[in-house]
């Protein structure tokens, strides 16, 4: 019974470290932003945001592959800072916010692209559309503490996805040829965590 006990005892013991490297971080939204960029009228790109968001992040050190990210974003928050133009992009052409208020991103695998490199796949639901896609990402950094105590770490992450893909299809043909919206949509995240 000893031998049983003590053998417990060593499994609990070297199990510690793997749970003890695992961390939970919420994202803070005044230190993050959520940016696209997408093609204009054939001859600019035009930048926008969404400015209310939240989301978790699991952050595994002893095995970075198995960290996980989840993130809700507030589709009515999108901010061109054109108030007409994001009153389109809210209708039924585009995002039709009082349809679909809400668009997600739930990881799937992380994996190692380099040094304090990841490439996180994950499920981007979006008007309604579920597609798989993969964000490029440069961190997370190491860990920070604020003058106020709190625990920070930081990443970047970039895609690129179609807008087509998820049933955002409206357009406007020009005189000159070529359409009004670029359909592949430029996505940044600079994301600021703290830890809970």
């Amino acid at each position: 019974m000893k031998r049983f006990i003590a053998l417990i005892s060593t499994i609990v013991t070297l199990a510690l470290p793997a749970f003890a490297s695992a961390s939970t971080w919420t994202i803070d939204p005044d230190h993050s932003n959520v940016g696209f960029k997408v093609r204009h009228l054939m001859v600019s790109n035009v930048k926008g945001s969404f400015d209310k968001f939240s989301g978790t992040v699991e952050i595994n050190d002893k095995d970075i592959t198995k960290s996980k990210v989840a993130v809700n974003i507030d589709t009515k928050s999108i901010n061109t800072n054109v108030n007409k133009r994001d009153e389109h992009l809210r209708s039924a052409d585009f995002f039709d916010v009082a349809k679909y208020p809400v668009m997600t991103f739930v990881s799937k695998k992380v994996a190692k692209a380099g040094a304090d490199r990841l490439n996180i796949t994950g499920d981007l639901t979006l008007h309604g559309v579920t597609r798989e896609v993969v964000l490029a990402v440069e961190g997370p950094s190491q860990e920070s503490k604020d003058p106020w105590g709190n625990i920070r770490r930081g990443a970047t992450a970039t895609t690129k996805i179609n807008r087509k893909d998820f049933g955002l299809v409206w357009n406007a043909a020009l005189e000159t040829g070529g359409v009004a919206v670029g359909e592949d949509i430029a996505i940044t995240l600079e994301v600021e965590m703290i830890k809970k």
